[in-house]
């Protein structure tokens, strides 16, 4: 009679496969664009971990670049004493170095002093157009634990989440509305740690103290919906779950979350900022905030 007592090494490749199926996720999707030396970008396959000191910071990017989609990641970044520092989660175009043409749509983590609240800036670059900052108080600490950050982008709206709460509504109203700007070219995901003394806390005032180094932010959950540039269907084909009707315009529910933490949460609106507009004229989008 055969013995039904299975071998140790066939238990062991029981636990190992969906390890080593786990370990490939980051590497199926993502590639090193910066820092890759071992210790400033450790790839754990399901956690990939960006550390900054003196010498470096680190960031990846995706494989891929896409045309619309549905776009998550979940983030803890670096606690404590964090001035100058400065943790992204971004989509953005494959444009000239300088950026003078590019689309992007930035989370933005700008760390603190001890005892103070770590930032969340959102920006939106359209044609290497920017200068569209809102910034916010989270209701949580961000670097206490790993939060879900998203990015919904179709045809007729960006939307931008925090743990499925939006936090940000640009619709899509070009050729209905003249100079009105939504980000239209194939973007890539990217996720970085770097330096940003020069103005992320406090104007800048306060630098990165380097005796508080290394810095470490961990990254998860970097799964991708979205359609690729290698796609056969359109990226605005409604066949496309993320284009489908009830992702055209926020819920009553989501209306209502998005105006809350507008009302309770928000610090800082370039909308509500005239006085860096020439003559107080604020972008065209402004005036058709959902």
């Amino acid at each position: 009679m055969a013995s039904s007592v299975r071998q140790p090494w066939h238990l062991l490749l029981i636990v190992l496969l969906p390890s080593l199926a786990m370990a490939t996720v980051f590497d199926n999707n993502y590639v090193p664009s910066w820092g890759a030396d071992g210790y400033h970008l450790v790839d754990q396959g399901t956690e990939p971990r960006l550390t900054m000191d003196r010498t470096s910071g680190a960031g990846f990017r995706s494989r891929s670049t896409y045309g619309s989609g549905f776009f998550r990641m979940r983030i803890k970044v670096p606690g404590g004493y964090t001035a100058g520092v400065v943790t992204a989660f971004y989509l953005a175009s494959e444009a000239p170095y300088d950026g003078s043409d590019r689309d992007e749509v930035d989370f933005e983590f700008l760390g603190n002093v001890d005892g103070e609240n770590i930032t969340l800036q959102t920006n939106v670059f359209v044609n290497g157009d920017g200068d569209r900052e809102q910034r916010l108080n989270l209701w949580f600490d961000p670097a206490a634990d790993f939060h879900e950050y998203k990015i919904l982008w179709n045809p007729y709206q960006l939307v931008i989440l925090v743990d499925d709460v939006p936090i940000r509504v640009l619709r899509n109203l070009t050729g209905q509305v003249p100079e009105y700007e939504f980000p239209a070219k194939q973007m890539g995901v990217r996720a970085s740690l770097w330096d940003g003394s020069d103005w992320a806390t406090d104007g800048g005032r306060i630098k990165i103290d380097w005796g508080r180094a290394p810095f470490t932010a961990g990254f998860r959950g970097f799964d991708v919906d979205a359609c690729a540039n290698t796609s056969s269907t359109p990226c605005d084909s409604t066949d496309l779950w993320w284009n489908a009707r009830r992702h055209r315009r926020l819920s009553v529910r989501e209306q209502a979350a998005y105006e809350h933490v507008r009302r309770t949460y928000m610090n800082y609106d370039y909308c509500a900022d005239k006085d860096r507009f020439q003559n107080g004229k604020v972008p065209v989008e402004c005036s058709y905030t959902t």
